[in-house]
């Protein structure tokens, strides 16, 4: 058994039996989780608003976005599947975007240590629901399919997409959970 001292930020400890590590600090992890979070909202609108992919097929082109995917499925009365896309793709990423950029802000707060552990367990239970990455896949393997029949080409929105992807999971993977216990967000040194 190890007595681990407080770590500093960007150095780790390890067993002094293995050279395994035992605990490790996130350099700059605020500063890096509100970086991401910050630029994937600022993605977050195009991504879901600007054309994903257009499909020519018989002469016809279309265009077509994330939002406008789901509408139609609504308008097809697949509400169901409406609402999960829904959900999945933009609720819950735009949830889990805001509230860790919220979480950055109120590490530097002395008061709140339990609003702000409540938070980081809500952010945690509805990350598996922001099915963005799966979304994503799912538009590359559609592109692959339709390309026997159609032509398809992938739109900006696509791009954004992507962007989005990254900078959630860049974000999420950035915060140092243990700073929402700590009285002002600063590493001990």
């Amino acid at each position: 058994m190890h007595i681990v001292p407080a770590v500093p930020e960007g150095r780790r400890a390890c067993c002094t039996r293995c050279g395994a590590n035992i605990e490790r600090r996130l350099r700059a992890s605020l500063e890096r989780t509100a970086a991401f979070s910050l630029a994937a909202l600022a993605i977050y609108l195009p991504a879901n608003l600007l054309p994903v992919i257009t499909i020519e097929r018989l002469g016809a082109r279309r265009e077509t976005t994330v939002w406008q995917g789901v509408m139609e499925l609504f308008e097809r009365g697949s509400w169901g599947v409406a609402t999960i896309v829904f959900v999945a793709s933009m609720v819950v990423p735009l949830m889990k975007l805001v509230g860790l950029a919220w979480l950055c802000i109120a590490a530097n707060q002395r008061a709140g240590r339990l609003e702000r552990a409540r938070l980081h367990r809500v952010i945690e239970a509805i990350g598996p629901w922001a099915m963005i990455d799966v979304f994503l896949v799912a538009i590359l393997v559609a592109t692959v399919k339709l390309g026997e029949v159609a032509v398809v080409l992938p739109g900006p929105g696509l791009a954004a997409y992507t962007a989005l992807v990254v900078l959630s999971l860049l974000a999420s993977a950035s915060f140092d959970p243990r700073l929402v216990w700590e009285d002002d967000g600063a590493s001990p040194a």
